[in-house]
């Protein structure tokens, strides 16, 4: 069951890959050659592995501890 913010993953998620593609397209038709201070250059790498690693985030599992207590009275266990 999808769920109305379940849409709003699923656009961002595409947002990011189309924004992944777009920055990934101007690194392919930047001009030659290029030089390691090119800052310009530099922030188009940066912006890039930052979209990529949002993606990740948004892909990838979290661990939620969940607080459980074994008997009545007992101390907190988290798992």
């Amino acid at each position: 069951m999808k769920t109305e913010y379940d849409a709003h993953i699923e656009a961002a998620t595409l947002e990011l890959q189309i924004a992944r593609q777009q920055i990934t397209d101007e690194i392919k038709n930047y001009p030659t050659p290029v030089a390691g201070c090119d800052l310009q250059y530099n922030v188009l790498l940066s912006k890039r592995m930052q979209v990529t690693r949002a993606l990740h985030a948004m892909s990838s599992e979290v661990f939620v501890p969940t607080p459980r207590t074994l008997v009545a009275g007992g101390g907190v266990e988290s798992r």
